[in-house]
């Protein structure tokens, strides 16, 4: 199964990249404060304007990636190869995305960003889905490249309230990607680190 399109892959690569150096500068005393065990050290003081775009980038990134895995749960519910319990899992866990993507907007907004918006298209391997596991195999995919992306991003933000927040949408992707694997006759859990 071909699952190379991961819309969460973009997430992955900024909370990467922003761990190591975020746009060219170094982590914050807070960041510092928090990875040397000192959480207290790091809510002494509130968040600066560029804390907080920091922040409200990362969740625009992980907003545009929910929007995109609406779109592909989207194209498995309407391409006709999902038996009825497995369509209603989609449906089920796309409202999930919906409900991750509506708390990112809320969470940008607050931020004083201005929420992404969904593409009019996304370039999904619709070719290589021509059974109900491809579809399951893809979505698993997904749901994968989410749980690393959200790790990644956890331990990045500033405010307590955003990495509690992640870190909640981490588990729930978790999840959908268990029942997935399970769903395809995989082992749900195959380890027992995410990395």
């Amino acid at each position: 199964m071909n699952t190379r399109v991961n819309p969460f892959a973009a997430l992955e690569m900024q909370t990467r990249r922003r761990f190591l150096a975020a746009s060219g500068t170094t982590l914050s005393a807070a960041a510092i404060a928090m990875l040397a065990g000192r959480p207290a050290l790091a809510a002494a003081r509130p968040a600066t304007a560029d804390e907080a775009q920091a922040d409200a980038r990362i969740l625009n990134t992980a907003l545009g990636a929910e929007l995109e895995a609406i779109a592909a749960y989207g194209v498995g519910a309407q391409s006709g190869l999902l038996q009825k319990p497995v369509l209603a899992l989609a449906l089920q866990f796309q409202g999930h995305h919906k409900a991750h993507a509506e708390a990112l907007a809320q969470a940008v907004r607050k931020l004083g960003g201005t929420p992404v918006e969904a593409r009019e298209h996304y370039a999904f391997p619709t070719e290589t889905l021509k059974t109900q596991n491809d579809v399951l195999g893809f979505a698993a995919g997904l749901e994968r490249g989410a749980v690393s992306a959200y790790l990644g991003a956890v331990p990045l933000f500033r405010e307590r309230e955003l990495a509690s927040a992640a870190a909640s949408i981490l588990g729930d992707e978790a999840m959908h990607w268990a029942v997935l694997r399970q769903a395809l006759g995989q082992d749900p859990v195959p380890g027992a680190f995410m990395s």
